[in-house]
């Protein structure tokens, strides 16, 4: 098959789609690849990296869409590129459909056969290709949040983990699912106070059994947030259902109840956010201000550390990519039920049904 792998243009997307080592195993196995010139220098590969591994490369994004039989990308395609995908060709990349129509709309369009990371899951549950970019997100959640708590840009004037005499910031998590229990071991870390809460119990408990003191666990519901967010200063969105929108836990009215200078970082940006006030932002221009509250969502936290964020992804991602490659998307989604239910689009059709849901379109599944 004929791989490509063209540059990311997202706002300050840095990462891509496949390392040289990745490249190397696709050769091994006889696929072509084609790189776009340049794709991975935001990473720290460069063209000569990629040509040692066995890849061509191609000078345009034009070029390597035209050429390629699936493309293997990080962010969903942008509107430069909607009218560069063909029918039948494999896009296999984060896509969060849920949080733009007219993304959607684009892709059914185009006919091709769209396979999102964000959705491929295992039979436990688990979604082997979102985990590893939920871990770097969840551990940058504090790091920007502690920024973004200094006075200068501002925030609380809080420092997370306090000092001797001084009681050390409090933060809350909403949801314990990857994002949330990196977020909360980050902060524990630190030597903040930590919040986590969520509506399962058994999340609950394990963060309880793996936790140090200082991280608390409580059940979520409209009530206890309302309670905490009067007294925290740092409060990470972490919420995800699989596939579609994040629902609202924290709405307009509840920001006068926060402190002035309170930061949020909704990491559910990408499926809508789980606040109401949430709206994309980009690393050029992280956070806005509403009534005092300082909001930071921006929708490829990853892509601000590309290098770690490009390998731990092509770990995961790679042996999809070798089936898909090796024995076309029909038979490697007949065999492989965890890839499967990446299918998304196919060939026209929308075969998800959390995106059908999402936009209250009249479902055609079965």
């Amino acid at each position: 098959m004929v791989v490509g792998v063209p540059k990311e243009i997202k706002n300050n997307e840095s990462r891509v789609g496949m390392t040289p080592a990745g490249v190397y195993e696709l050769v091994k196995h006889n696929h072509t690849l084609y790189v776009q010139s340049g794709a991975g220098e935001g990473s720290g590969f460069f063209d000569k990296d990629y040509l040692e591994a066995g890849a061509q490369i191609l000078d345009s994004m034009t070029e390597v869409y035209a050429k390629s039989d699936m493309i293997v990308k990080v962010k969903e395609p942008v509107r430069e590129e909607y009218g560069l995908i063909k029918e039948g060709q494999i896009v296999f990349t984060y896509f969060h459909f849920a949080s733009s129509e007219t993304l959607t709309q684009a892709m059914i369009d185009s006919k091709a056969v769209c396979i999102a990371y964000e959705t491929v899951e295992d039979e436990d549950g688990s979604l082997p290709l979102l985990t590893p970019m939920s871990e770097v997100a969840g551990r940058m959640a504090i790091q920007q949040g502690a920024k973004f708590l200094e006075k200068p840009v501002k925030g609380k004037g809080v420092l997370l983990g306090g000092v001797p005499g001084v009681s050390p910031g409090r933060v809350l998590v909403l949801g314990a699912g990857t994002v949330g229990i990196q977020a909360a071991k980050m902060a524990a870390g630190l030597g903040a106070h930590v919040t986590i809460m969520d509506v399962n119990m058994k999340r609950l408990r394990y963060v309880n059994d793996i936790m140090p003191n200082h991280v608390v666990t409580e059940f979520s519901n409209e009530f206890n947030i309302r309670k905490h967010i009067k007294d925290h200063d740092l409060i990470i969105g972490g919420v995800l259902l699989k596939g579609a929108k994040a629902p609202n836990l924290i709405t307009r009215d509840m920001l006068k109840e926060m402190h002035p200078g309170t930061v949020i970082v909704d990491v559910a940006v990408d499926q809508g956010g789980c606040v109401e006030t949430t709206k994309p932002t980009t690393h050029e221009d992280p956070i806005y201000i509403i009534d005092d509250v300082v909001h930071y969502c921006v929708a490829n936290m990853p892509g601000a550390v590309p290098y770690t964020s490009t390998v731990a992804l092509t770990n995961v991602t790679l042996p999809y990519v070798l089936k898909l490659a090796n024995m076309g998307w029909r038979s490697a989604c007949n065999l492989d039920k965890s890839l499967a239910k990446g299918l998304n689009i196919v060939e026209g059709e929308v075969v998800y049904k959390e995106i059908m849901e999402t936009f209250n379109w009249e479902s055609v599944l079965a």
